[in-house]
């Protein structure tokens, strides 16, 4: 399988250049490329020693003593017959949840070993942070991994002319329609394959999509079976009655009494919390949205969840692809929501890698109108609010509403329109707003 590059690559080559630094953490669900993105770093060192903490089990007898990180790498070269010499080596623990001590080894490696580099990986790495309360603050750096965005995904299928171009583009200075109606081609064939490593690969190798629908169906199965790592928390049978209900409900607030019939909120909101921690699902937080930060005015009772990926989450739709790539309708396209899953995702992924950033949605409840915004976000200091439209048909009452109330500058409405601007909204097709976020 050819590798796809990715953001994070630049970000691991310039943590390499680093003579000194803190051992890096790379975070996120199974299977979105992590140790991937690792094994290709690796190809800027002239030795490399990966130690896989759930396949090689005797490994874990090294860290039950001490955790001096002079005495461990002495013992690892030995044991695996790999020089580990400073500026040379790229020292990898792959699955380092299943070693506790592995984690809190680390930063004793920044403490007393800052010229050697050392990288982890781990899923369901923060069911073990959980676990150590002080895990390294301010000696260990983490970085966030998801699947690939839109522009990660246009690399892969050699359209990188088609990025450049894009991110020149404006409401000001919209795209020719050829442009745009091939990057809405492109776009809908994205959101039925989804970011997954795997699957971009595979589509980038066979170009079949049937091979592609397989390899889903594969990661589905996978992350199914990961359901039973959380049976000391949660049984098997609750977590996926929940996972089921969060699909089904997809789109709109969770309503926590109907994923789990014989199960209290607290089970429920446990299961969810769980998914969550796995990096499956990613909540999206009602925010009051009256002042920054939006994490200072949330009601966690009131949240839609997202799935980690569209590809996924619509072979557990068994959406009808087929219509996805022939109709021009935006409603069928979004069947499910899934344009609005889309855009969410897009907001994780144009992120800093080096934070975990929050999703929020606004609600406004009353007896005489009911209005929301699909999302609100930080943007220079001020508060956006986003909704994700048909195009000049779809009501923008609760943006206007939420305009009007928190007197924020302008409204961003995200379509398969091209880009424009009607009053104080700015409409950004779909398939950039990733480049609108970050830039």
């Amino acid at each position: 399988m050819p590798y796809i590059s990715r953001h994070i690559d630049q970000e691991l080559l310039a943590w390499r250049a680093e003579k000194q630094g803190k051992p890096l953490l790379l975070r996120g669900a199974r299977q979105v490329g992590k140790s991937t993105a690792i094994r290709h770093l690796a190809r800027q060192f002239t030795h490399f020693l990966e130690i896989n903490f759930e396949e090689q089990r005797q490994v874990h007898k090294v860290f039950e003593g001490d955790l001096d990180p002079l005495e461990l790498c002495e013992t690892l070269s030995v044991l695996y017959n790999t020089p580990i010499v400073p500026g040379k080596t790229l020292l990898f623990f792959d699955e380092i949840q299943a070693c506790i001590p592995a984690i809190s080894s680390l930063r004793f490696f920044y403490e007393k070993y800052p010229e050697l580099h050392v990288i982890a990986a781990g899923s369901l790495l923060e069911f073990a942070l959980a676990e150590i309360p002080s895990f390294g603050v301010g000696r260990i750096r983490s970085i966030f991994v998801y699947p690939l965005s839109f522009n990660e995904y246009l690399t892969a299928v050699g359209e990188s002319g088609l990025v450049t171009h894009k991110a020149k583009a404006s409401p000001g200075n919209p795209l020719t329609d050829v442009i745009h109606q091939k990057l809405i081609t492109h776009f809908k064939r994205f959101l039925v394959l989804g970011g997954m490593p795997e699957v971009v690969a595979t589509y980038v190798e066979s170009n079949d999509l049937i091979r592609c629908s397989r390899v889903l169906d594969d990661l589905v199965t996978s992350l199914r079976t990961d359901f039973a790592r959380y049976k000391n928390h949660v049984p098997f049978l609750r977590i996926t009655e929940v996972f089921d209900s969060i699909i089904q409900q997809s789109g709109g607030k969770f309503i926590y009494s109907k994923a789990a019939i014989s199960s209290t909120y607290k089970q429920i909101k446990e299961a969810v919390d769980l998914l969550t921690m796995g990096g499956l699902v990613i909540a999206v937080t009602h925010s009051a949205s009256n002042g920054i930060p939006l994490g200072a005015e949330v009601n966690d009772k009131s949240k839609k969840l997202l799935l980690l990926d569209t590809g996924i989450f619509q072979r557990l739709l068994q959406l009808n692809i087929g219509e996805l790539f022939l109709e021009t309708d935006f409603d069928v396209i979004n069947k499910g929501a899934i344009a609005e899953q889309y855009v969410g995702l897009e907001l994780l992924k144009a992120a800093s890698c080096y934070r975990q950033e929050s999703l929020f949605y606004w609600r406004r409840e009353a007896k005489s109108s009911n209005a929301e915004v699909d999302y609100v976000t930080q943007k220079s200091g001020q508060i956006i609010p986003i909704e994700v439209k048909s195009g000049k048909k779809g009501s923008m009452q609760s943006m206007h509403l939420f305009l009007q109330e928190k007197k924020s500058p302008y409204g961003v409405r995200f379509s398969l329109e091209n880009y424009s601007t009607y009053n104080n909204i700015v409409v950004i097709p779909l398939y950039a707003a990733g480049d609108w976020y970050s830039s």
